[in-house]
């Protein structure tokens, strides 16, 4: 029986070939991963490429230690009962049709919840009904579908960066035939004619072209599989060019020395690949380090409240948990790591983890996980391990909870990219027609140096490290975004809004008096218990003012956002807020800020708050004025009216008694009308304005208070460089504009000296990294200056 091809890997198959629904397959393995997705109706795998998939292998009791507890707990990174959370290392992911079937895993099977391929990493997170289905099933599904997991218990990292050693292979092998067919030519540069010509001519011509093959066949694959993908996708991508030539010269020169024309171009064809390679490792690397500078030095500024053995409490910044760390978590805080809960009525969203919002209820015993929040008053918890910071940035960028923002920037470089290879294959092919009627000897030399001379490597990275070298600076000065887009939107925004209580407030250094009947010792007990759960502005301050008190914990807790929080210790309550909500009649005359008591439904007081304005503020409205226009929505009533008018720039809107759902309905209003608005809040009652808004920024001090909602986080201590921040990301984007217009003009330039027939393919092939090196440093020094204004 004659070979065939398998259907599902590609692999050939001889006489054992199983026949099934028309189609060959070279074992039972790969005929029932063609079963599986015919029978869920993901067939479509195939038409994304051809024979894309890999043979299953014996996996009989080969995953039998996942059924051990133990070794779960070591890979699972959630678990709340219901859900399981665990991301694998997956080395076979290598293209489109391997992403698409593994982010389909659900239609496989109905328990799997969700599947998301890192493909950089090579790894997919996958969140399944922990009740009906377990970790093993997961992994004996991928493996049978052919995509084994690589599991080490030891050394098992989510976050650890894979090294791509291919491309050092392909480099080593470009740069060793490079310098021995440069070696090779000598003879032929030099002209030595009589022991060249008579003896070893043939002989050192056919060694070269032994040596150009593993370049042509192993060194350049990448370029191939680019090129033959986006053709196949019906897109002429950046690759497209220099596969054409890189064919053509290996031809050509093929062709020379068959019938004796000459020694052909195999220096150039080496030396063109070893240059193209030397510049991708250099792209690669420069990558990883701005991953790195992201990953793991720009830390959000958020922090916890440590309780120290003798019950005192103070702030620590999240990275410094160590384990058997004492924690208190509040109201609406995140919890940063794993950990047991010691004290307190856990109501547990994992919302931020798996997308659901049902908050899960715990008892003293039960275990947390790390990116859950509390909603029902303070809990003290003991960590279990230190803080995974990737993790949280993770969180951060999880996909669920993404907006989608306008790219106009990256829509540019995708723009520019496609139509510049359509003009360089057209210049290209025009001019070498127009030099074969001229001068037929130069027409392959201007053919390959127009495709290489004219890649848009440069104009591709002009974006990408401008903006990734921003985004290390800006966390370098303790403003952290959650990506490149949130750049480009801050540099295109002309309205800035702010909260007022604890946003242009300072919590540390607002006093307070009160006014109205004593309270008891009792009530004054559950007054600071009762502020202890909360994170709001008022409460943290009017917490940190009260007389130390015995902890007690609350049997009830509720936060009623805008109005006040409640609670109940045995047969007690009390009430905090606003006017109207401790049941009170609104005042007539208000001066400043208050917060009124009320305990079991009987009206006790009024806490009058003098607020301190952040350092800086007025220089920094006057700065923002001459080019935004400005406004503060606070929850507050008028109190501050005056004070904030003498502070302020003339025609600064001032609105007051704004909901949440108020200031999130006159962010829309404005957008309707055309604005760009900014945002900036302190994260809890503004959440909804920070999703609404083009950029949302959440001001950070010392206070755990994390959403996704916020397209930035910004540490109090720097507020009053914002100006300067929307500055830099203005200039950012001058300086992409920059580095697009000196890539054009390198290849105008370039080009010019192609098509005139004096440009050599192996100069072309230097020129090329050299442009986006060139590009790297300007993006980078450009950048690095700008910042200098950032103190």
């Amino acid at each position: 029986m004659e070979s065939s091809t398998c259907f599902h890997c590609g692999d050939l198959s001889d006489s054992s070939t199983i026949f099934f629904d028309d189609k060959s397959f070279c074992c039972q393995g790969c005929k029932t991963v063609y079963e599986i997705f015919s029978e869920n109706d993901l067939t479509c795998y195939y038409d994304l490429q051809s024979a894309p998939g890999t043979t299953p292998k014996d996996i009989q009791g080969k995953y039998d230690f996942l059924s051990q507890q133990n070794i779960i707990d070591k890979l699972v990174e959630f678990d709340d009962g219901k859900s399981q959370i665990a991301t694998l290392y997956i080395p076979i992911i290598h293209c489109s049709s391997c992403i698409w079937i593994l982010e389909n895993l659900n239609k496989l099977n109905s328990h799997i919840s969700s599947s998301q391929v890192d493909f950089g990493k090579k790894t997919v997170r996958l969140q399944y009904n922990s009740q009906n289905y377990s970790l093993k099933e997961a992994v004996i599904l991928l493996s049978s579908i052919g995509y084994d997991p690589y599991i080490s218990l030891e050394d098992f990292s989510t976050g650890k960066n894979q090294v791509n050693r291919s491309l050092i292979y392909k480099l080593g092998i470009a740069g060793f035939a490079f310098g021995n067919v440069m070696f090779l030519s000598f003879p032929e540069y030099f002209e030595v004619k009589e022991f060249w010509l008579d003896q070893y001519k043939p002989f050192f011509r056919w060694l070269m072209f032994a040596f150009s093959l593993p370049v042509v066949l192993y060194s350049s694959q990448d370029y191939y599989i680019s090129a033959y993908k986006g053709l196949r996708a019906r897109v002429l991508n950046i690759d497209v060019p220099i596969a054409l030539g890189i064919i053509v010269l290996f031809l050509r020169s093929t062709f020379d020395i068959i019938f004796d024309h000459g020694s052909g171009f195999f220096d150039s064809l080496t030396g063109l690949l070893f240059f193209l390679l030397l510049g991708k490792f250099f792209q690669q690397r420069t990558y990883s380090f701005l991953s790195f500078e992201r990953d793991y030095k720009s830390y959000f500024p958020i922090a916890i409240t440590k309780i120290s053995k003798n019950g005192e409490e103070h702030p620590i910044q999240v990275y410094d948990i160590k384990k058997g760390d004492r924690l208190l978590i509040r109201n609406e805080e995140l919890i940063p790591v794993d950990g047991v809960l010691i004290k307190g009525r856990a109501k547990i969203d994992y919302s931020f983890v798996t997308g659901e919002s049902d908050a899960l209820s715990k008892v003293s015993g039960d275990k947390l996980f790390a990116g859950g929040k509390q909603t029902s008053g303070s809990i003290e918890m003991e960590a279990l391990k230190s803080v995974e910071q990737s993790y949280l940035t993770q969180l951060w960028g999880n996909d669920v909870f993404n907006k989608v923002k306008e790219d106009s920037f990256t829509t540019l470089t995708n723009l520019i990219s496609k139509r510049f290879t359509i003009i360089v294959l057209s210049i290209a092919f025009i001019s070498t027609a127009f030099w074969l009627f001229v001068d037929s000897s130069k027409a392959l030399n201007v053919f390959t140096s127009v495709l290489i001379i004219a890649c848009p490597c440069a104009i591709a990275l002009a974006a990408p490290f401008t903006l990734g070298n921003i985004l290390r600076i800006f966390g370098k000065h303790k403003f952290y975004l959650k990506n490149a887009t949130v750049i480009e939107q801050l540099a295109a925004i002309d309205t800035i809004i702010f909260d007022k209580t604890g946003t242009i407030t300072s919590n540390k250094q607002s006093t307070a008096t009160y006014e109205g009947d004593a309270l008891s010792l009792s009530e004054e007990v559950l007054l600071k218990n009762t502020l202890r759960g909360s994170n709001h502005p008022l409460s943290r301050t009017l917490y940190d003012l009260l007389e130390e008190n015995d902890i007690i914990m609350l049997d009830q807790f509720e936060e009623h956002v805008g109005q006040g929080i409640q609670g109940m210790h045995q047969q007690d309550s009390i009430k905090i807020g606003s006017a109207n909500f401790v049941g009170k009649p609104s005042e007539t005359a208000v001066l400043n800020t208050s917060v009124h008591i009320s305990s079991n439904d009987a009206y006790k007081g009024k806490y009058t708050f003098y607020n301190s304005y952040r350092k800086g503020l007025s220089q920094l409205f006057n700065k923002l004025k001459k080019n935004y226009d400005l406004a503060i929505l606070s929850g507050d009533n008028e109190g501050e009216i005056e004070n904030l008018k003498k502070l302020l720039p003339a025609r600064t809107k001032l609105l007051f008694n704004q909901k949440p759902d108020d200031k999130l309905e006159y962010i829309k209003h404005h957008q309707s009308e055309g604005a760009k608005v900014l945002m900036i809040g302190d994260g809890l009652n503004d959440a909804g304005a920070l999703a609404q808004s083009n950029v949302g920024i959440a001001l950070s001090e010392n206070v755990n208070v994390f959403s996704p909602a916020c397209d930035a986080i910004l540490d109090a201590e720097k507020f009053n460089s914002l100006s300067d921040f929307i500055n830099l990301s203005k200039s950012a984007i001058k300086i992409v504009k920059w580095a697009f217009v000196l890539s054009f003009m390198y290849n105008v330039v370039g080009v010019s000296f192609a098509v005139t027939g004096r440009l050599e393919p192996v100069v072309a092939a230097i020129l090329m990294p050299l442009s986006s090196i060139s590009i790297v440093v300007f993006t980078t020094i450009a950048t690095n200056v700008t910042a200098r204004k950032l103190k």
